[in-house]
C-alpha cells in the first residue's frame, strides 16, 4: 500500500507562552503509527514521541508536548511555547517506504 503525507501549515508564528498546535495529514490504510521530530539549525533530529492509530502516545516528549489523531490528521499541541521550541518539526509515517 501507499501512503502519502502532507503539512497542513508550512509555518507558524507564534508569542512564548501561547498554545500552538502543528498538524499533518496522511492518506493511506497501512499505516501502524505517526512520529514528530523537532530540528534544530545546524543539528540532527530529535524523536518527540510516536501515536498510534488508536490514541496511545509514547515517546519521552519535552513537559507540554503531546499528540491526537483524528480523521487522517495527526496534531501536535505544545501547551505553553517557550523561544527553544522555535524549530523545524517533522511528522513521519510508519512504516516509511524507501529506496
Amino acid at each position: 500500500n501507499f501512503c502519502n503525507l502532507g503539512c497542513l501549515l508550512n509555518s507558524v508564528c507564534v508569542s512564548a507562552g501561547n498554545r500552538v498546535t502543528l498538524s499533518c495529514s496522511y492518506t493511506g490504510s497501512n499505516v501502524y503509527r505517526l512520529h514528530w521530530y523537532r530540528q534544530y539549525p545546524s543539528s540532527k533530529l530529535n524523536f518527540l514521541l510516536h501515536i498510534t492509530l488508536s490514541g496511545s502516545m509514547s515517546g519521552n516528549p519535552p513537559a507540554g508536548f503531546s499528540a491526537t489523531i483524528q480523521s487522517n490528521t495527526v496534531n501536535l499541541e505544545i501547551s505553553s511555547t517557550a523561544v527553544s521550541d522555535s524549530a523545524l518539526y517533522y511528522c513521519a509515517l510508519q512504516p516509511t517506504v524507501m529506496n
